[in-house]
């Protein structure tokens, strides 16, 4: 090939190449143009930049989502769909029970949004974040888990270290003071079978920091770039914080196993039936032992696939259920006549003796389950619900494309006046049966509904019942804060920006 024709080769390879690019940039444009057309039909803030999307409106700090979503919607209200956009995709949220009961009931939309990823490092695939088969697959494995039979077991547990707590506050009487660090030690205990030595254990704050680091990856579009986020000091962090947290499950996964392999030789020893003696024993992390002995069975399940339900498990299992007993407190600390009528029921089911709550007790506490309840309208432990639309779907009569994530705001949809008159006020009536007769089923969603609802919300709700039947026996609860001066934060639960400031003091008897 003389020069002449090597250059004129060389220009046709690179007009070839440049024309194939130059095809490839106007056709993916073009699909965005009519993306963007086609999003726009839905009513929401128009973007930023006019068919490139919003870069900046995101870049809030976790205790700013809150006011977003109310402002969004309030301005918005008359829309049962409302878009917005974060950089150039859309974002479709739902802030009434009919969108809530599209989003949450499909069999369909059952996939997490990209937004969950960033939980992946920490959660892995576990119940939380998987999808397809492999969900479908863990969901039917750890049902069994939470039979009715099963919690019983744990009551003793949850008496046990309600007792625990009980006599930490008793060095608080009388004095202001924050008390979801002694919740939140409370339920870990609860969780991992183990007493935590610190409040402020390195396990508690290293939780935190993930979430706020979680949240700043889900708002900030330069550390969803894998390379650089490494590279970052927010990348650094997450690690360190992902080796105390691996580090403490895998200690409690090992501690489990070597009591598992000794059940199994007592078992062969004594010709027990191994779940006799796991019944007549101290009360077991069910789903860790069902996962246990499912790998001992010769399941394909490894230490990595045990460790991600149990990180999941131990964050959902202590973190939404500490939120939420802080929050009971904290509205029936700021409302005494409510105060009065728990009292009441409490020395109705218990009198003046000092025993622990038993299974029967739980089902007579029917005003204090009201107040949870209420409390979780106010300030759901998990605010708010994301489905990725994998096909094109329609909701209250707007084309959502597919791609586009689909938010249900609970923090929102619980305060429809349609279905909760005077929706700031804490009023725990409205959840007794008469009260709740005919309210649309998604208006309350706190443990989110359809085929992805908590599989493990009756264990929650016993556990905050004993808990907060044990506390408030004992003391009587007075919150020096009120709901009109509070900001919330919002990252993976809803927790208060500042501590929440509370006082208690003795009950003279268990009946005054």
């Amino acid at each position: 090939m003389n020069r002449y024709d090597f250059h004129l080769c060389h220009h046709s390879y690179f007009f070839t190449s440049s024309f194939v690019l130059v095809s490839i940039l106007v056709t993916a444009l073009y699909r965005h143009y009519k993306y963007f057309q086609r999003c726009n039909k839905i009513p929401g803030p128009p973007a930023q930049i006019p068919f490139v999307g919003s870069f900046t409106e995101f870049l809030i700090e976790p205790e700013e989502i809150v006011p977003f979503f109310l402002k969004l919607h309030k301005t918005w209200n008359k829309y049962p769909v409302t878009r917005l956009w974060v950089g150039p995709l859309a974002m479709f949220s739902v802030s009434g029970a009919e969108g809530a009961e599209v989003v949450l009931s499909s069999n369909k939309i059952i996939d997490k949004s990209r937004e969950y990823n960033f939980i992946q490092p920490w959660l892995g695939t576990g119940l939380l974040t998987s999808t397809g088969s492999k969900w479908h697959q863990r969901r039917k494995m750890l049902t069994p888990t939470f039979h009715f039979k099963i919690l019983e077991q744990f009551i003793r547990v949850f008496n046990e270290q309600s007792a625990i707590l009980v006599e930490k506050l008793n060095d608080t009487v009388n004095q202001q003071f924050d008390i979801f660090p002694f919740i939140t030690r409370c339920t870990l205990d609860i969780i991992c079978g183990k007493y935590v030595d610190s409040p402020d254990s390195d396990y508690v704050r290293a939780v935190y920091k993930m979430s706020r680091i979680i949240h700043r990856r889900q708002m900030q579009p330069l550390f969803q770039i894998e390379w650089l986020f490494r590279l970052l000091p927010i990348g650094a962090e997450q690690r360190r914080c992902l080796s105390i947290l691996h580090g403490f499950t895998d200690q409690v996964v090992r501690e489990r196993k070597i009591d598992y392999e000794q059940r199994i030789a007592q078992q062969k020893s004594d010709s027990h039936n191994l779940k006799d003696e796991f019944n007549s024993k101290k009360p077991r992390l069910a789903f860790l032992d069902l996962l246990i002995e499912a790998s001992h069975n010769g399941k394909d399940l490894s230490d990595l696939d045990i460790r991600e339900e149990v990180d999941t498990f131990m964050f959902e299992g202590h973190d939404t259920t500490a939120a939420a007993i802080n929050w009971s407190l904290f509205l029936i600390g700021n409302h005494p006549e409510v105060q009065e009528k728990v009292n009441e029921e409490l020395n109705r089911v218990f009198g003046n003796a000092d025993r622990p709550v038993t299974m029967a007790d739980l089902s007579e506490l029917k005003y204090l389950e009201c107040c949870i309840k209420e409390a979780l309208r106010l300030y759901p432990s998990v605010p708010f619900f994301s489905r990725l639309v994998k096909e094109d779907t329609s909701i209250c009569g707007y084309d959502i494309p597919a791609g586009a994530s689909l938010v249900a705001m609970s923090y929102v949809i619980h305060r429809d006046p349609t279905y909760f008159p005077d929706p700031e006020r804490f009023q725990p009536d409205r959840f007794f049966p008469e009260n709740a007769r005919g309210r649309h089923p998604y208006a309350y969603v706190p443990f989110s509904a359809g085929p992805r609802n908590c599989i493990g919300q009756k264990f929650a709700m016993m556990e905050e019942k004993v808990i907060l039947a044990s506390v408030l026996r004992r003391f009587h609860v007075k919150a020096l804060d009120k709901p009109a001066d509070l900001h919330v934060v919002t990252e993976l639960i809803l927790r208060p920006l500042d501590a929440i400031r509370v006082r208690l003091t003795r009950r003279t008897s268990l009946t005054d």
